[in-house]
């Protein structure tokens, strides 16, 4: 059996950046995702869409080293972040916002496998949110990233930092603010909360 994948690893400069913004080559990825709409907190579909993603990426993590002899270490969740009126997004009025959620794969996991795993992962709990899932394959792009260390709600000033880094080198934002949750907040005090902050630019 091959020895199991660390993508995180593998992929340092996307899940490990420092506390400066650098430039990243992020290639183009399979994941699981799904879509919501409103302030995460105490939303409802939100945790289900959560809940679904993790119960078909452990399902597929299973399935995969089963039928293709092939482990790897299941990987975080992410967030891509927007609103329709932009100024409701950077106001932090979260009722507006929009978001999806992704739980990126392997390179060898294609859409045929990853939807054998959901059906498996309903049989075995049928989550509202699994009928919602879908397997995608993002397009190769340049971004900005950061690591941001805090709550949540603090994200702002590394936002502006990030930003202000794209605008000084004269390129443009283009796509959507993405965040990847390197730890479980049920479990991980505010003050101690790694985020991986993404922002897509275009020269």
């Amino acid at each position: 059996m091959a020895d199991k994948l660390d993508m995180k690893k593998a992929l340092r400069d996307l899940y490990a950046p420092g506390m400066d913004p650098i430039g990243v080559q992020v290639p183009a990825l399979g994941a699981f995702a799904i879509d919501g709409d409103g302030d995460p907190n105490g939303n409802q579909r939100y945790q289900a869409c959560v809940e679904a993603l993790f119960s078909a990426a452990y399902t597929l993590k299973f399935y995969a080293k089963k039928r293709l002899g092939q482990d790897w270490a299941v990987m975080p969740l992410e967030g891509e972040w927007w609103s329709r009126d932009m100024d409701s997004f950077t106001a932090g009025r979260r009722d507006a916002w929009s978001w999806t959620l992704y739980i990126v794969q392997p390179d060898f996991i294609g859409s045929e496998l990853a939807a054998e795993a959901v059906e498996l992962a309903r049989k075995k709990k049928p989550l509202p949110g699994l009928a919602d899932l879908r397997f995608e394959r993002s397009a190769a792009h340049e971004a900005m990233t950061i690591l941001h260390r805090g709550p949540y709600a603090a994200e702002g000033p590394t936002v502006s930092r990030l930003h202000g880094s794209i605008a000084e080198r004269g390129w443009k934002l283009s796509g959507r603010h993405r965040e990847i949750y390197l730890n479980d907040p049920r479990t991980t005090a505010p003050g101690s909360m790694k985020t991986v902050i993404r922002q897509p630019f275009s020269r």
